[in-house]
């Protein structure tokens, strides 16, 4: 013999609530489902948008840090962040503007200064001097270990033009993203960081 319990229960402004337990069950199901869709994913993201040695170092330690505890990692770099995912200095093809911009900003990593003390490349220089005395990994092992543990590495498509950046200037293996991009890993992550 099969019964139901009947609750008899108005909601806010009059409207009828299911009155079987099984139908409050299920609603209640469907809530939780609901709200279990919005909870944030194990990831983390990155928008770097400096293009200091030291700053740019931070944000893949963290990444490393958090790709080593098995969370996802998205890194978007933007303005002066793309700098850190330079490989090389092209002129061909662009305008003069473009040409400038390109000669004032580093050629590749290894020309990027620090954010203090940097004294025309010296400070820099004795960062990584210093990392070496240390053992402690150098920058572009950072990256090459960042995207070995699954970090996707993104550069933002408006920066990049209009900072006259080629696709071809910027390291293997970096995606395109815009903000719409940038903004979907950010709302399905627990934690972003703006560098």
């Amino acid at each position: 013999m099969e019964t139901s319990l009947e609750i008899n229960k108005t909601g806010v402004g009059g409207m009828t609530q299911p009155t079987s337990l099984e139908s409050r069950i299920e609603v209640l199901e469907a809530r939780l489902n609901e709200l279990e869709q919005q909870l944030p994913e194990d990831r983390i993201t990155l928008v770097v948008f400096s293009g200091d040695l030291d700053r740019v170092l931070a944000a893949f330690i963290i990444a490393t840090g958090a790709l080593a505890m098995g969370e996802k990692v998205s890194m978007f770099f933007t303005f002066w962040g793309l700098n850190a995912l330079r490989k090389q200095r092209i002129l061909d093809g662009k305008n003069l503007p473009e040409k400038m911009m390109s000669m004032m900003t580093p050629a590749n990593t290894g020309q990027m200064g620090v954010s203090k003390m940097n004294f025309l490349g010296m400070g820099a220089k004795m960062l990584r001097l210093m990392m070496k005395e240390k053992n402690v990994e150098t920058f572009e092992g950072l990256i090459e270990l960042a995207e070995g543990l699954g970090a996707t590495l993104y550069s933002c498509a408006m920066s990049r033009e209009v900072m006259g950046i080629s696709p071809a200037e910027l390291r293997e293996g970096t995606e395109e993203a815009g903000v719409a991009g940038m903004l979907a890993d950010a709302l399905r992550s627990k934690s972003t960081f703006f560098i």
